[in-house]
């Protein structure tokens, strides 16, 4: 009998935080089980236990590992659009990605509708974070600030509803799929400083 790869803590959560994520683009965020999660990497119900003390914690760690991965990739591609060696429809398609291709906003409603909300505090504070880490410097006076926490707040929302029902809707709206992340580019093109379109 061949015996399990024995792996730090860390190492152990973060295999577990993948094969959940890999189950919640294959299956759904309904698939998230601690069974199930401990199926795909080897691991007992206990050990996962260990580390997540419930399935909706498993979830709530989830959201913040989803969260971290995303923001860091907004924010790679906010400063490259700063310096000219990218554009803000990277900006937008890695939002909107986040939220359906991830299938952050399938979990995001999925805990919402089983009355886990808290697990979307650190989807919440991770996208809070990226914005005060990415705001413009000369996004000084308190006017200047909210308004970029307003642009990314409607960016947010477009990405996670455009997720749960934007290719229906603009299909029976008669408009192309991309007709929100269009309108996001727009409205990040007209209102964000520092963001341009690359030459």
């Amino acid at each position: 009998m061949a015996s399990r790869k024995r792996l730090s803590p860390e190492a152990s959560r973060l295999a577990a935080l993948e094969a959940a994520r890999a189950l919640l683009i294959e299956s759904g965020p309904q698939s998230i089980t601690l069974k199930a999660v401990g199926a795909r990497i080897g691991r007992t119900h206990a050990n996962l236990l260990h580390h997540f003390g419930s399935a909706a914690g498993l979830q709530k760690a989830l959201a913040g590992h989803l969260a971290a991965n995303v923001c860091d990739a907004i924010a790679e591609a906010v400063l490259a659009s700063r310096a000219g060696q990218g554009s803000p429809r990277q900006v937008v398609d890695l939002t909107f990605d986040a939220f359906d291709k991830e299938g952050a906003g399938a979990l995001a409603s999925w805990m919402i509708l089983t009355g886990n909300e808290d697990a979307l505090t650190p989807i919440v504070e991770t996208i809070h974070e990226l914005v005060d880490e990415i705001a413009p410097e000369e996004a000084d006076s308190h006017e200047e600030i909210m308004r970029v926490h307003e642009e990314t707040l409607a960016l947010v929302l477009m990405a996670m509803g455009d997720a749960l029902i934007g290719a229906a809707l603009a299909r029976s709206l008669g408009l192309p799929e991309s007709a929100a992340r269009d309108r996001a580019e727009r409205m990040l093109l007209s209102s964000v400083p520092g963001l341009s379109q690359p030459e």
